[in-house]
């Protein structure tokens, strides 16, 4: 079949008798697939949000559970809807840290100086620009959304190119009390695999195998508490048994570590669970009642 050309006009949504912002929000609630972020889910629209308002759409992967707060603004994109995009954001990350989260701003015009704007946040708030355009064509409406800023994740350097440090400048930093719990850990290591030993660096304490890094474990010790960061992929396996002994913890999707703190005492109440997890960020396979 030869499709024919049909000439499109260009809709202003904002001044549109008949398509107004609550009609658009509606659009993308029953099918989120449209706007090209992929086969994201609703999970909640116009989601009061604690002295700030409403956000518009709350949209999730089914898949890797990150969620996007969604807000959108027919016309030009001002001031007080990045403002507002942000802010909906941090509410929502801070209620859900166990999620990762993006902000993104839909609107029919986001003009150079929005996006040099916008541009000064990208790095520490991971924030996608989408515009919108409505096209008439005949006696149909049709949308094109285009993502005309993405978000940008920066990870940790983990590797020998940062500054390497000594067992002197973390005592400066940590207490002897976490510290310890650090060499208990790296017990735990050994116990594991052998030749394993801790690699002082600025931002935290890797491993060295054999005098080279192999960082499957990172740790960060503090004056009251350690955060402990294996390397392994999401597990609600392992999220279920943390929550359920009340361990205090988030997954960092971009360096695909969980951050687990403990207070010192806590290390060793919990050295099955930490082990069955050095086990895991190894490409073990242990059997889960060893961390019963």
């Amino acid at each position: 079949m030869t499709l024919k050309f049909q000439k499109s006009k260009k809709i202003e949504l904002k001044s549109s008798p008949n398509h107004n912002e609550a009609w658009l929000q509606d659009l993308i609630a029953e099918d989120p697939s449209i706007l090209g972020l992929g086969d994201l889910i609703l999970k909640d629209k116009e989601r009061q949000q604690p002295r700030a308002g409403r956000l518009d759409l709350l949209l999730q992967d089914p898949d890797t559970h990150k969620r996007y707060e969604v807000e959108i603004q027919l016309g030009k994109c001002d001031e007080s809807h990045i403002i507002r995009t942000i802010e909906y954001w941090d509410i929502e990350r801070k209620r859900y840290p166990n999620y990762e989260h993006c902000a993104v701003i839909i609107a029919e015009d986001i003009t150079s100086r929005f996006l040099n704007i916008i541009s000064l946040f990208n790095g520490t708030i991971p924030l996608i620009a989408i515009q919108v355009d409505a096209l008439q064509i005949a006696d149909q409406i049709t949308l094109n959304f285009t993502r005309i800023f993405d978000e940008i994740n920066i990870g940790m350097e983990e590797e020998d190119d940062l500054e390497v440090t000594d067992r002197n400048y973390w005592e400066n930093r940590a207490t002897s009390a976490t510290l310890k719990s650090v060499d208990d850990i790296c017990q735990l290591i050994n116990d594991i695999r052998p030749n394993c030993s801790p690699k002082y660096n600025k931002f935290y304490i890797g491993l060295a195998e054999n005098g080279i890094a192999n960082n499957f474990v990172t740790m960060k010790p503090k004056k009251k508490w350690l955060t402990f960061e294996p390397k392994i992929e999401q597990s609600e396996h392992i999220e279920n048994i943390l929550e359920q002994k009340g361990i205090d913890f988030e997954y960092v999707k971009r360096n695909k570590r969980y951050s687990i703190k403990f207070k010192p005492s806590e290390v060793k109440s919990n050295k099955d669970i930490i082990k069955y997890m050095i086990q895991i960020s190894l490409g073990l396979n242990p059997d889960f009642s060893e961390a019963a």
